[in-house]
């Protein structure tokens, strides 16, 4: 299927305007990392504590701020989730340089302080365990079941277990009467409930802890990742093709990754494990895109010995470009859906693969072959100069 037809366009006529605006898209973007705001490293990478709450309502962010900030360990992090009506917020703190830490108790501590009062003593339902509910159903025992300690463990154990997986089917317990749901409750058990616990302003969802050590570790390895699989491309390309190709192609992963970056710190997203294996994922994207038109240059040179790289690479880019424009947009089509309707958890892996799908497109074209082409007319300027030399010489 050809959704464009023959085409004759000059696209390497072009490849000093193209190449000067990725420069100075990368150069500004480089700018902006290193002497703006800079890229927003998630704990996976500086360490530190994030956690995940659910509110019964609407949070009040401004008071939910106050609140953290008396854990005295800089400014901590509140985002919150896009979806309407979920009342869910990310706290996010980072470990003072050098510290290790999980801020998770404390957390919770200081929001119960500030927004469980009103309960008082009562058994919170909403931050409290299923041992801590078991413990309690044993010790006043409402089924009369006159078991020791460990028989009503066994007795109310389930029961226990069946209102924490309430909780965390539905995140939170909204009211009290939610109880009258969870079907393995006892009639007695239930009123015991009723009585002595109430419901919390709040619920643990998630909570993550990675100290500064492991961080670091992770961040580095990351990066080692990125490097060799560009090396990894360079070497199988140079094997493959030849050696100016195997550095285009290497210099348009570059530039799809240094703008996919910018485009991260740009729009502040956080910068995850998640978003690396976005990064290595676009890596193998964007290859393939210059090995097709490798490839078809390849082939040409064979059918048309003796003709200059330059006009049969052109001709390539040409050939190839209905199937580059078919493959990049079905591609397009899968990753909008995950940008759109999967949610916040990939939102920013889809979002780096948009871009990344996008840049790579345009690179494969306009980054990929001109600097293919331009090496190899430096290396063919080299052997020239030195079968020169070698005859002067004689």
């Amino acid at each position: 299927m050809r959704i464009i037809g023959d085409t004759n366009f000059p696209f390497l006529s072009y490849r000093n305007i193209a190449l000067s605006i990725s420069l100075v898209i990368i150069v500004a973007g480089l700018a902006y990392q290193y002497l703006g705001p800079g890229l927003n490293l998630g704990i996976d990478f500086v360490g530190g504590t994030q956690v995940t709450i659910k509110f019964r309502s609407e949070p009040d962010l401004g008071q939910l701020r106050a609140t953290m900030g008396d854990l005295d360990v800089g400014t901590p992090t509140l985002q919150r989730f896009d979806e309407a009506e979920k009342y869910e917020i990310l706290i996010r703190v980072e470990n003072p340089e050098g510290e290790e830490g999980d801020f998770t108790g404390p957390i919770i501590e200081l929001l119960d302080r500030d927004l469980n009062a009103g309960i008082g003593d009562a058994f919170d339902l909403n931050t409290q365990g299923a041992q801590s509910l078991t413990a309690l159903l044993a010790s006043e025992d409402p089924d009369g079941t006159g078991l020791d300690e460990e028989g009503g463990a066994e007795h109310y154990g389930p029961m226990a277990e069946a209102v924490l997986s309430f909780r965390k089917e539905n995140g939170i317990f909204a009211s009290m009467d939610q109880l009258d749901t969870v079907a393995q409750l006892s009639d007695p058990a239930r009123a015991l409930i009723k009585q002595r616990a109430a419901v919390g302003e709040f619920a643990l969802l998630g909570a993550e802890s990675v100290g500064p050590a492991v961080g670091a570790d992770l961040k580095n390895k990351a990066q080692a990742a990125i490097g060799f699989s560009l090396v990894g491309m360079l070497i199988y390309i140079w094997l493959r093709f030849q050696l100016p190709f195997g550095i285009g192609a290497v210099a348009a992963l570059f530039h799809d990754v240094l703008i996919s970056l910018t485009a991260l710190a740009v729009t502040g997203r956080e910068i995850n494990l998640p978003t690396v294996a976005a990064l290595l994922a676009l890596v193998g994207y964007s290859v393939n895109d210059s090995v097709v038109v490798f490839d078809r240059v390849r082939e040409n040179l064979k059918l048309h010995r003796g003709e200059a790289l330059e006009p049969v690479m052109n001709t390539s880019i040409n050939q190839t470009l209905s199937r580059t424009f078919i493959t990049s947009g079905t591609t397009l089509m899968v990753v909008l859906s995950l940008y759109f309707f999967d949610g916040d958890v990939i939102n920013t892996f889809a979002f780096v693969l948009l871009v990344g799908v996008i840049v790579g497109t345009y690179s494969s074209i306009f980054v990929a072959s001109p600097v293919a082409l331009s090496i190899h007319k430096v290396l063919a300027a080299r052997r020239e100069k030195k079968r020169l030399k070698g005859r002067r010489r004689r």
